[in-house]
Formats: structure tokens, sequence, C-alpha cells
């Protein structure tokens, strides 16, 4: 059966490639991205009719704008695939003063999930991005009083959308399915080689793994669970995730940056 997927950071890469992917399936696409020739080269590429949405992650309002927007349009979504992402940019803080890693990465995908939250179907998917580097999280850094090297705001802040997505699952017993997942490591993204200087694995890899967690009923009961592609199976996260008293204080940290953004 046909379903509305949203996917964010969708003109290139991994997203690209999924939301290609899904449309081939037979999948109504929602792309999302930050400039509009970009978009429209991507719904050239993904065919037929994909739904376009600009937004820059980076600044809350305009995530709020982009739920507003689909909310005007769509009564219902099914799968909502938080896949934008950012490892290094020129400019590392943003006009709210926070890292733009842990607001790309973190703070955003939870406001859109939270906006969209009402149009969500109870037997979607909320797919989150995590990935294989994680690491507890600097609460200074969080809240913006704190800078820190590229790579360790990129794994605090993989590490911190691991933890809301296991904690919003405890919140939506009934659905949709919220379920973090590392794609695969050093897949040849764009973020990749820039970050890293390697051309990278098949990006094939991760957009294959996003299909199954967003559409193939093994993964309805997965709310709440991380998916390693890198092993292939539902694995543990970093250790810190199961930390009871660090979720509490990253959770609490999300929500209070959360209410100093515009």
């Amino acid at each position: 059966m046909s379903k509305t997927i949203l996917i964010t950071g969708s003109t290139d890469g991994i997203g690209l490639l999924t939301a290609q992917t899904l449309a081939a399936d037979g999948h109504k696409i929602l792309l999302h991205g930050r400039n509009a020739a970009k978009l429209e080269a991507a719904a050239k590429a993904v065919g037929g009719t994909p739904e376009q949405y600009m937004a820059d992650l980076s600044i809350m309002a305009d995530v709020h704008a982009l739920a507003k927007d689909i909310r005007a349009k769509h009564g219902e979504i099914d799968v909502l695939i938080n896949n934008a992402g950012i490892l290094k940019a020129p400019k590392t803080v943003t006009e709210d003063g926070f890292d733009i890693r842990f607001m790309v990465n973190t703070f955003a995908p939870y406001a859109l999930t939270r906006d969209l939250m009402p149009i969500l179907a109870k037997d979607g998917r909320v797919v989150n991005l995590s990935s294989a580097a994680q690491a507890p999280v600097d609460l200074d850094a969080l809240q913006g009083r704190k800078q820190l090297s590229d790579m360790d705001a990129y794994a605090q802040s993989k590490l911190a959308i691991t933890i809301w997505s296991r904690e919003m699952a405890k919140e939506f017993p009934n659905g949709p399915a919220i379920i973090a997942v590392n794609p695969g490591s050093l897949l040849a993204s764009k973020m990749v080689k820039e970050g890293f200087g390697l051309a990278g694995n098949d990006l094939g890899i991760g957009a294959d793994i996003l299909r199954q967690v967003a559409t193939d009923a093994s993964f309805a009961n997965a709310s709440g669970k991380y998916f390693d592609n890198d092993s292939g199976q539902f694995a543990q996260p970093n250790a810190a995730a199961l930390d009871e008293a660090h979720s509490t204080d990253v959770m609490r940290g999300i929500e209070d940056a959360l209410s100093k953004t515009n």
C-alpha cells in the first residue's frame, strides 16, 4: 500500500537515494531541502510528482513553518525520516547561539516530529538517523555555552537524537514507532567526503536499510530501539543513552534549548 513519506535532507546523498528507492516502490514522497534549485533537481531525479518543501533546519522558525506547510496539505502522513545532518559547516554557531550540529541533528528533528505528531499515522514510523559515532552529551555544549570540535559535536548530537528517540517512544506507546538507525559507517555521502576525505562505501547500503525501517512489517514493533546497520541487527547504543540520569538531563536540555530559539 502506498505511503506518504517525508524525508528531510533529501536533495542529495543518502536522503535522495532513499527518496528514489521509496518512490520506485510506489510511495508518495515529500522532499525537503534548503535550496530551490537542488529541490527541483531532486524532484526530477525522483520522478513522478514529489512535493517540494524548502526550509533551513538551523533556523527553528523554518522548522515550525515546514511542519505548518505539511499539515496544511496533509491530514495524515505515514513516515517521517529525519535524515538531514551536518558534520562540518563554515559557521558552527547559529543565530540563536547553539552549535549547528545540535540544532540540525538533534533539535530540528525533535521539534519537527513534535509538530507533525498530530498527523503521523499511529501505525507509521519516525526514522531517526543516528550514527556509530555516539558520545556522552556535554550539557554546556548542548546549551551553546561551550564549543566542541566538529567530530565531538557530531557524535554528541547523534547520541542526543538516539536518546530522544528512546524517550519519545515511551511517551507514545500506541505509535507511531520511533526508531533510531545507524545506516552504515562511512557511506559515500557529501558529509563523509568533506569530513574524512574518503570516497566512502555504497550509499545503497544506507538507503536500503532506511527503506526497510520505514516500511517493512519487521520494524513495526521496534519503537524505542536502535538498529545498527554495521552489524545488521538491533543493538545497544552508547552506554550513556542507557543512563537514566543522563537521558533525563539531555531531554531537559533539549526542551530548554528549544524554549530559547526563534
